[in-house]
């Protein structure tokens, strides 16, 4: 590994010694200048308490009783996406509410303690209990039930985001968030991805604040419904008459993706692994790719990077907790240069990996997992 990819230059005052440890490389160190906003990424919206069982033979059948051979909980919502950022090197700034329960804090305590994610734009709201999402996994799919409630409108929620390079939306149809437009007239480069549509719509003109993004990453049953095209790639390339960058993801097939300010496309597939948990496979995916495009890499690099985050989160409990850190890429990559026969233009493909990932370490930090329960006593 380089000396420029290391951790240099300035650090925000709050990071904690955990972040510093855990993080371990920091992509955009060369690109790190005087004056630059303070945080790389800025992130809004609800965090969840997760639990997930795994290990289900089929889905829950109505009327009778299941049993699951694993069980984790930990911070789930827009919490996944913040510490797969965080986890890979990115200074990720978050705007949430939490419930003053003690998912709340464990949740807190989970990103800010655990993570060294700026939670001061974040609030404790009196009164409000979490949202909780139980998660069910099975046969490599999700089933999932959520229960919460809105939070009460109340300060100190920010009126402007944090100033940052980038930052991460989730568009909704129909709904206007001031915020992304107020990002982006900063210079905020915004990536967004979408949900199901429930109304049925699916009508691009909905998705108001389209227009202020860089990046927009459906998957392919998404990208299809908005544009009526007949196949994903057709459906990426009618995508980039409203958004200059399009990225949508074909599941075990890989992604594609659409420059349409360089006219450069590219395809990556995916990596086969045995999942155990593909609880926040997507988000993680978001975050290798706007950690990517931060550094300035290459679209078929980026891709191939955000395909390989999420091919190692999905094989850990939890969608936050289960996102991998550089060691952990770093260890895939040296496994399987090792391994006899392996496809020389698969090696190829993940080369740029050799001046990034750090060198094994003597004492390598421990990531965060999902645990069984919350609120065991801590020993001393």
């Amino acid at each position: 590994m380089t000396p420029s990819h290391l951790i240099a230059g300035e650090e925000p005052e709050h990071l904690t010694q955990a972040a510093r440890r855990q993080a371990q490389v920091d992509p955009l160190a060369a690109l790190r200048a005087p004056g630059d906003p303070p945080w790389d990424v800025y992130l809004t919206g609800t965090v969840f308490l997760d639990i997930i069982f795994t290990g289900l033979d089929s889905a829950p059948v109505r009327g009778t009783e299941s049993w699951a051979r694993g069980m984790g909980s930990s911070p789930g919502g827009v919490a996944n996406m913040a510490t797969a950022l965080a986890r890979l090197g990115l200074r990720t700034s978050l705007a949430a509410a939490f419930g003053d329960d003690h998912y709340g804090e464990y949740c807190w305590d989970a990103l800010e303690q655990g993570e060294g994610i700026d939670l001061r734009p974040s609030r404790t709201v009196p009164g409000w209990h979490s949202p909780v999402t139980v998660s069910m996994a099975y046969e490599g799919e999700r089933t999932m039930v959520s229960h919460g409630h809105e939070p009460p409108p109340e300060e100190p929620a920010p009126d402007v985001p944090s100033r940052a390079r980038a930052a991460v939306a989730s568009l909704t149809p129909g709904r206007h968030a001031p915020w992304i437009a107020a990002a982006a007239r900063e210079g905020a480069r915004i990536f967004a991805d979408v949900g199901w549509d429930d109304t049925g719509q699916w009508d691009l003109s909905a998705l108001t604040d389209l227009r202020h993004c860089e990046a927009f990453l459906p998957n392919a049953a998404e990208a299809m419904r908005y544009t009526g095209a007949d196949c994903p790639k057709a459906a990426a390339h009618a995508l980039t008459e409203h958004v200059p960058l399009a990225v949508v993801t074909l599941g075990a097939k890989g992604a594609y993706a659409v420059d349409r300010r360089t006219g450069e496309t590219a395809e990556v597939p995916a990596i086969a692994v045995e999942a155990l948990d593909p609880t926040g496979a997507g988000d993680v995916f978001v975050a290798g790719f706007v950690t990517g495009t931060l550094a300035g890499w290459p679209l078929a690099d980026r891709l191939a990077f955000a395909g390989l985050t999420a091919a190692l989160s999905v094989q850990e409990f939890g969608g936050s907790l289960s996102a991998p850190g550089w060691s952990e890429i770093g260890a895939w990559w040296r496994r399987v240069q090792s391994v006899e026969g392996q496809d020389p233009a698969g090696l190829r493909r993940y080369a740029f990996l050799d001046g990034l990932v750090p060198e094994e370490l003597d004492r390598p930090w421990p990531l965060r997992r999902a645990v069984p329960t919350i609120g065991f006593r801590r020993s001393t």
